[in-house]
């Protein structure tokens, strides 16, 4: 039965392993840069290190969503640094995804291995071409789930768009842009399976989310809670959301459980699986950034107002070409809604 579902999924676009070989291999060719170092990861243990931070944190936060700085387009100390780095490394360097269908994925069927696509991919050329003038003055690094915040801490990128759920913790940690996107958590199983979603059905079941990510703070939460069932398994965690699902491909998980936009374009990609239930989170992606880079988040909230508005080449026409495929024609229900800042001081 495994057998039979693995080479199911490996038909049409070429199959979620034929993508993850494919991104291992253009790797050594493109500009994403493996990062290492102290700190980098083990996700958990730097959450571990970080707990009472992030405790008190949780503790003041409210709608972290509207915990940013309202837009501007003045250059500051950031922007004028990245503005300054000379010949082929005056870049923006954004950390992204190189393995999420439609969101930041190398298409092996392009010709063109070398180069990003994808809804976040083109956020990230649009922010590129307000600050350098130039939509390709980027260098991608590709970064994993649990890497992405002390990437950021590190001074190893100058932001991250990598679908990030702005949270409660995160915002202790990093500074996000107003949001760009809205999602929520849903569960992914085996068309096949006895799974009907964020509920009961999940008792005794394996469940795989990438570590340092809100799905997986999310199932522990409701564990503790009783929301979840105590039999459900949830230690399967991957630095890499896609590896999960080439976990459930092989039957070594159960389920999957992550953001429903990201889910939506896995089932896209493997006939065998689908969504199981609705969404039962209410989650927004945002740009991340360094807490102190008051002035790049500031020009980036600015770039995303106008991002919006250009009903041609901006939010809309991008969602059309990458997701309306999978998530529907109707954008509405994934726009978020009008950002709302922080005072200015």
């Amino acid at each position: 039965m495994r057998a039979r579902r693995l080479r199911a999924s490996l038909k049409g676009w070429g199959g979620v392993a034929t993508m993850a070989v494919v991104c291992a291999l253009v790797a050594v060719f493109a500009l994403c840069v493996p990062l290492s170092g102290p700190g980098i990861g083990d996700g958990r243990a730097v959450t571990q290190a970080s707990q009472a931070t992030v405790e008190k944190a949780e503790e003041d936060c409210e709608a972290p969503e509207k915990q940013t700085l309202s837009p501007s387009s003045a250059d500051g100390g950031t922007i004028q640094a990245i503005k300054d780095r000379e010949g082929e490394k005056r870049k923006l360097i954004v950390g992204v995804d190189q393995n999420s269908y439609r969101w930041g994925y190398r298409n092996p069927n392009s010709g063109k291995t070398a180069e990003l696509e994808g809804f976040d991919i083109d956020l990230v050329h649009r922010i590129a071409e307000d600050i350098l003038g130039d939509p390709d003055a980027v260098q991608f690094k590709a970064i994993p789930t649990d890497q992405r915040i002390p990437a950021i801490q590190d001074g190893r990128v100058d932001m991250v768009v990598r679908t990030m759920t702005i949270n409660c913790a995160r915002i202790a940690d990093v500074a996000f842009s107003a949001p760009y996107f809205k999602t929520g958590q849903q569960v992914l199983a085996p068309k096949s399976s006895p799974v009907k979603g964020y509920d009961d059905t999940l008792a005794d079941r394996r469940i795989c989310t990438a570590a340092g990510s809100t799905a997986y703070s999310t199932l522990e939460a409701d564990q503790k809670d009783g929301k979840l069932p105590a039999t459900t398994d949830i230690s399967t965690t991957v630095p890499n959301q896609l590896d999960c699902l080439v976990r459930l491909q092989l039957g070594e998980v159960d389920a999957v459980v992550t953001d429903g936009a990201l889910a939506a374009s896995q089932a896209a990609q493997d006939p065998t699986v689908q969504l199981k239930g609705d969404a039962f989170t209410a989650e927004y992606y945002g740009v991340a950034m360094k807490k102190d880079a008051d002035d790049l988040v500031r020009r980036v909230n600015q770039i995303l107002v106008d991002y919006r508005k250009d009903t041609a080449n901006g939010w809309q026409a991008s969602y059309d070409k990458w997701l309306s495929a999978t998530l529907g024609k109707d954008a509405k229900k994934s726009e978020p809604p009008a950002p709302q800042y922080l005072r200015s001081t």
